[in-house]
């Protein structure tokens, strides 16, 4: 049977949809869906509890201006490192879609990850897609109303605890959870309001993104969805239908094959898998998040009625349309793996030639020099020193040995906390029948008790004024 090439269409949007509820399959690709997308929520529910030097691992700590990730500690000077982060991981999704499409949104996206979790809930309290489709036209009486309340009870608790993991890596786990204070007999967990909005806020979002807005969030909000045709081309893995095999479509009786119809047998499972609700035989469509439920389905189907598998596949255009084979390593390909392994690499060195010591040195701005009682020209400066360490350190400042200069300190060692900072003020006198007219460079240094850590910074000694 001979076809006309397909060219696969891109179909618009479709904001009149009703709700959606798919049909839970078992294949190949939902099993690795399910690997990934809950491997993922796990380590989201986990990091919070690893700790690493008897400190949270992980903890994003506005209100003290401190962020610390593995033994690293980031002050907001050090936000850069946290763009750096983001811009590679930009560029990383970038590179994923042009080779494999929209497969974080059908593996790892977190809208798809809890909107799976949510549906589950429904199926586990009501039953699968045909049940549930029924409940929902079904009158409103008592049964119903309590099977619709303990599934708004479950979700309640699931964003819950997702409310209270996001605000755990802000506040720590110690300070959320084991926190308490009396009130009368009954024990209250001791909460500031901003800790009591954000677990309210986040509550809410997850709340409302997997149990209303699902696949609307998807196909009508995220901009991810809206750009991802300009980053496809003929070499992008898609789902798609194979238009030529399967058409034209009809129902057939089992181990039967009428010369008149393509392998299609008009069952519609792929339509009623999709969590989307779009049918995939209609070509590549923006709602399409590659979750590849149509292709375990169509695949079990084919099984059944003793057809090849992968009516519904991944595939490219270039092999589905042009029978062509598809050419793996493009140059957007290559250009995009260049650039990641260049930043990556930007990213490593400075990450492991960065100092956890911060120093800056700041004249008196009131006066430039001054003469004392000794005759010995005198500069003041403040010397603000950062222990960005997660360790209590001491620290010295000294001075680079300079004819005609010295160096005077209000403390010999100054200890600091992690992540404590110190205004040190300092003065350096100058013997002005030794030292030059005008200004003198001078470097100063402060150095850890151990030696571990040591940091120079220059600044300059003046005689103005004299």
């Amino acid at each position: 049977m001979s076809a006309q090439p397909y060219k696969i269409p891109v179909h618009e949007l479709d904001a009149t949809k009703k709700r959606v509820h798919p049909r839970f399959v078992k294949g190949k690709y939902q099993n690795i869906r399910l690997v990934s997308m809950y491997f993922l929520l796990a380590l989201f529910l986990i990091l919070p509890w690893i700790k690493y030097d008897n400190r949270q691992a992980i903890l994003f700590d506005f209100a003290d201006q401190r962020f610390y990730v593995f033994g690293l500690t980031f002050l907001p000077q050090d936000f850069y490192f946290f763009a750096f982060f983001f811009i590679i991981s930009a560029f990383a999704l970038f590179m994923v879609t042009v080779y494999a499409g929209r497969v974080w949104c059908g593996y790892a996206c977190p809208q798809t990850i809890w909107t799976h979790l949510y549906q589950h809930v429904e199926k586990w309290v009501i039953g699968d897609r045909n049940k549930r489709i029924k409940f929902d036209k079904a009158p409103t009486d008592a049964k119903k109303i309590a099977k619709r309340s303990l599934i708004y009870f479950i979700w309640f608790i699931i964003a819950l605890i997702t409310a209270l993991t996001f605000v755990s890596y802000v506040v720590g786990t110690q300070d959320l959870y084991f926190n308490w204070q009396s009130a009368g007999a009954i024990p209250l967990p001791n909460w500031s309001g901003m800790t009591l909005i954000f677990i309210g806020i986040f509550t809410f979002a997850t709340y409302v993104n997997a149990g209303y807005m699902r696949e609307h969030m998807c196909t009508h909000i995220c901009p991810y969805g809206r750009f991802q045709s300009v980053m496809f081309d003929k070499d992008t893995l898609i789902v798609s239908y194979d238009y030529n095999r399967g058409e034209p479509r009809g129902p057939r009786k089992k181990g039967t094959h009428p010369d008149h119809l393509g392998d299609c047998i008009e069952c519609t499972m792929c339509v009623q898998v999709c969590p989307t609700g779009i049918d995939i035989r209609d070509g590549l469509q923006v709602e399409c998040i590659q979750c590849a439920a149509c292709v375990d389905a169509c695949n079990e189907i084919m099984d059944k009625v003793g057809y090849p598998r992968g009516l519904i596949r991944y595939t490219t255009e270039r092999q589905l349309v042009e029978n062509e084979d598809t050419k793996i390593l493009s140059w957007r390909i290559f250009a995009y793996s260049i650039l990641l392994a260049g930043l990556i690499g930007i990213l490593l060195y400075t990450l492991t030639d960065r100092v956890p010591l911060e120093i800056d040195i700041r004249r008196d701005r009131n006066q430039l020099s001054s003469m004392n009682a000794q005759g010995l020209i005198e500069n003041s400066y403040i010397v603000k020193i950062t222990n960005k360490t997660q360790d209590k350190h001491n620290y010295t400042i000294a001075m680079e040995p300079q004819d005609g200069l010295s160096l005077q300190l209000r403390f010999n060692e100054l200890p600091l906390d992690p992540g404590e900072s110190y205004d040190m003020p300092v003065s350096i006198y100058g013997d002005p029948a030794v030292i030059n007219k005008g200004q003198t460079p001078v470097t100063l240094t402060v150095t850890s008790e151990d030696g571990t850590y040591s940091v120079s910074k220059e600044n300059i000694f003046t005689t103005q004024g004299q």
